[in-house]
């Protein structure tokens, strides 16, 4: 994911090459790795599964599941989870922390907007920061719904527009615009955005979560976004130097402004939708 993954508010006027933007978007997101930073949300997935009320032998879908956080909560519970991805290198970082755990899960590259699988199939559907970066948002809600049985559940973690992450690609976007007519991932983080794809077939429950990013201080942050997490890695590649260094200064701000920790070090609270959907 790339400039157009800025959260930045903005009509859809124009009609975007929807096949061009996912195109840039598994580029960014193979860029880099996302597992540095992935691993450390992994409490965000077991919060997730504990809220399905996931049980032992439930067939569980985990959506653009990056490295695996919520594919090995639900792996954890003794379901049977198929784990997909449209990056494969991902999938692989997932697999072999699966194997050091001694977790079973199958794990097999797909994309969010095109799933493989039959109507109907599994009793859950997830996904945690990640089929929220979808380009065509509504055929990707579409598709968890149709793969989810009736009375299953459909869960996500979904970043909100004025929480840390959403704000990181508010900036983004203010210093490489993303392509006219994308919707901002943000919609996903709002209970607006999830009554329009989800609530003419499934009955919604939402609830506001922190996730705390902890780190050795702003500059290991930065370090560590810019040189493994895809959208800012490719951010920085994007703009000339002059440019580059007014994105970090515009980046270290951000975090100043929403670290809590005054002793060097970074603590920064992540706001996030926990989104609960049981299909009808």
């Amino acid at each position: 994911m790339d400039n157009h993954l800025a959260f930045a508010s903005q009509p859809v006027t124009a009609t975007p090459d929807l096949a061009a933007v996912k195109a840039r978007q598994q580029g960014a997101w193979a860029s880099g790795d996302y597992s540095v930073v992935g691993t450390t949300l992994q409490i965000v997935g077991e919060t997730l599964c504990e809220a399905l009320d996931l049980r032992s032998g439930q067939s569980v879908l985990d959506v653009a599941a990056g490295n695996g956080n919520a594919t090995l909560a639900a792996a954890r519970r003794w379901c049977e989870v198929t784990s997909t991805d449209y990056v494969p290198a991902l999938l692989e970082k997932a697999r072999a922390r699966a194997q050091a755990d001694g977790l079973v899960a199958t794990f097999q590259p797909a994309d969010a907007e095109a799933l493989p699988f039959a109507n109907a199939t599994f009793d859950a559907v997830i996904s945690t920061f990640g089929v929220m970066f979808t380009p065509d948002q509504d055929l990707a809600a579409s598709e968890m719904l149709r793969v989810c049985k009736p009375g299953g559940r459909i869960g996500m973690a979904n970043w909100t527009p004025d929480g840390f992450i959403g704000q990181l690609f508010k900036t983004i976007g203010a210093h490489l615009p993303p392509p006219a007519g994308v919707r901002p991932p943000s919609r996903w983080g709002t209970a607006q955005g999830m009554d329009e794809m989800f609530g003419a077939q499934g009955t919604i429950s939402a609830t506001g979560e922190v996730f705390t990013f902890r780190y050795r201080s702003p500059a290991h942050w930065m370090d560590v976004f810019r040189t493994w997490y895809g959208p800012v890695h490719k951010a920085f590649l994007a703009l000339p130097d002059a440019s580059q260094q007014a994105l970090e200064a515009a980046l270290l701000s951000l975090i100043d402004r929403f670290n809590r920790a005054r002793d060097g070090t970074v603590v920064v609270p992540g706001d996030y939708l926990q989104i609960v959907v049981v299909k009808r």
